[in-house]
């Protein structure tokens, strides 16, 4: 009895207090998503889930809509911010194939959706929830309701609007759990092995490079004369040059010097690479020539300086200016080879070989203060979201009468794309420090999983005891299993898409971006996800609302 009364009065401060509410759902949330069970742990995903039963306690339990709005937002900002490049990069090396194959399988779900419908006859408002729940998609959802206000009579235009967020609610949890359950079957299955995927995809998405250094020396006649830039060329701009030493002189070289018998100089690169060059070059010395260092030192510096920032290593000119060169940047906890054309970040910590007494001023060059990256321009960020914000306001209208805006989630995602691979616009540098970033990342997405888990609890209690909850909600369940299933295989099988991008490119919504990020043990699913979502974003809305119009 004691226990009971214990709740109500928690269930009444919870109600009260909508800020209580959104940190306790978020810190129960963290706790349950490192639970493991059988090897399988929920991650962030769980804050989602956590929300739902809170928010099924009592239907005045709620969070402001603005936090889900808010979290959103900040999320994709982030995650566009920091996969610009890469967005970019992927679609000039293999074209718009992936772009055509996510629009089929989109068009999967739309097709086992209308299946269902004509075998358990739903209506169509219930039908498009279902299918805009499965692609966990809340704009899709929006924008069916605004279609329905703006077509329908004003009689019925609430019982349809219910229907479509009831389907959408009940096939919105299945959205993320069918996908991830795909996912974690398919890995085996298939046999999937992520770290051979990783290796593969090294040259294009450099996500975790583990680097060696060796001091050879030249020995084979063959490669006399040869240049620098040549071998550099030679193994796709994987190798990196450190100090050198010829007839006991020690020295800093660039890409024109060439080689001669008898030159000892330093190699950093990935294992099988450093082995490769040097069979080709000479042999391995045992005693490394980095451990001399009374004329030529080694640091670490942050790179805080925003000048610096957005710049490329060739752009700084080091050599020049310091006889210094740049061997490897570490990025988070990525350690990623040095070259020309690397562009270097806020947040960087970049390895220099230098002479001892430039050390002094390579650390005012290059900022080198931990403090200076810990705070956020918020001219940048606020302007970049304040931009983000407004396309996702203008409405596009097709031929039809269809109209769709990209909303909260697709504007502030496609301008920051391109923000990020603007990198700098003049004085103004749009990317955040490396950990700034991370940490904004992680606070939208919990705001953005708490809020909609607490919003959706109560009508999914509802629903699922009021009868014939269960049957939409297993509908819900088998189109996104079953289309998350065809995706991974027609993608993985027939196109030979790697696995761990098609993980990322099925991540319908961000905490099975998380849970396949976590599976994989990389971040290569984060490039599948920013490079898909601008355009699944699109065709998800629009799908939804075709969909309803040709099933009324």
């Amino acid at each position: 009895m004691k226990s009971i009364y214990l709740c109500a009065i928690m269930i009444e401060a919870l109600k009260d207090n909508p800020l209580l509410l959104l940190f306790l759902t978020i810190a129960l949330g963290y706790w349950a998503g490192k639970v493991q069970v059988r090897g399988l742990k929920m991650g962030v995903a769980a804050v989602l889930f956590t929300g739902l039963a809170l928010g099924s306690l009592d239907p005045a339990m709620r969070v402001p809509d603005v936090v889900i709005l808010l979290g959103l937002s900040i999320f994709v900002y982030t995650i566009g911010l920091s996969s610009g490049p890469g967005f970019f990069a992927t679609f000039q090396r293999r074209g718009f194939r992936d772009v055509y194959f996510m629009i089929g399988m989109l068009c999967v779900y739309a097709l086992i959706a209308s299946g269902l419908a004509w075998l358990f006859g739903f209506d169509a408002a219930i039908t498009s929830g279902l299918v805009a729940g499965s692609y966990t998609n809340t704009p899709s959802l929006a924008g069916l309701l605004d279609l329905i206000n703006n077509t329908r009579p004003e009689g019925v235009r609430e019982a349809l609007s219910n229907e479509a967020v009831v389907g959408y609610s009940l096939s919105y949890p299945m959205g993320v759990l069918g996908v991830m359950l795909a996912i974690q079957v398919l890995e085996r299955l298939m046999k999937v092995d992520y770290r051979k995927e990783e290796e593969a995809l090294q040259v294009w998405y450099p996500v975790r490079e583990r680097l060696v250094r060796r001091s050879v020396e030249v020995t084979r006649p063959e490669v006399e004369g040869m240049t620098l830039r040549a071998l550099f060329h030679r193994f796709n701009k994987r190798l990196v040059f450190g100090r050198m030493v010829r007839g006991g002189e020690q020295f800093l070289p660039h890409m024109d010097t060439r080689l001669q018998t008898g030159d000892r100089l330093v190699l950093v690169g990935s294992k099988k690479v450093v082995d490769e060059a040097t069979q080709l070059i000479g042999r391995p010395l045992e005693v490394e020539l980095s451990t001399d260092r009374s004329i030529y030192d080694v640091r670490r510096f942050f790179v805080s300086k925003p000048e610096i920032a957005g710049q490329t290593l060739a752009a700084l000119n080091l050599p020049e200016r310091f006889s210094a060169l740049i061997t490897r940047v570490q990025r988070g906890d990525i350690d990623l080879l040095a070259s020309g054309d690397t562009v270097l970040e806020l947040g960087d910590r970049v390895l220099v070989v230098a002479r001892r007494d430039d050390l002094p001023r390579l650390a005012r060059f290059f900022g080198n203060s931990y403090e200076a990256l810990s705070q956020i321009n918020l001219l940048s960020f606020g302007s970049g979201m304040a931009l983000g914000l407004l396309l996702g306001m203008v409405t596009f209208s097709l031929p039809g009468g269809l109209q769709f805006n990209l909303g909260y989630a697709g504007g502030p995602l496609i301008v920051a794309l391109l923000l990020g691979a603007l990198r700098r616009t003049g004085p103004i540098v749009w990317t955040l420090p490396f950990s700034a970033n991370l940490t904004l990342r992680q606070i939208g997405l919990s705001l953005l999983l708490a809020g909609i888990g607490i919003r959706s609890g109560h009508t999914f209690l509802l629903t699922m005891t009021g009868g014939g909850g269960g049957l939409l909600f297993v509908c819900g369940a088998i189109i996104a299993t079953v289309a998350a299933v065809c995706t991974l295989v027609v993608g993985h099988k027939l196109l030979r898409i790697p696995f761990t991008l098609l993980t990322g490119m099925v991540a319908n919504q961000p905490a099975i971006l998380d849970f396949a990020v976590e599976r994989s043990g990389n971040k290569l699913p984060t490039i599948g996800f920013t490079t898909m979502l601008p355009i699944t974003m699109i065709v998800k809305i629009l799908l939804v609302q075709v969909l309803f119009i040709l099933l009324s």
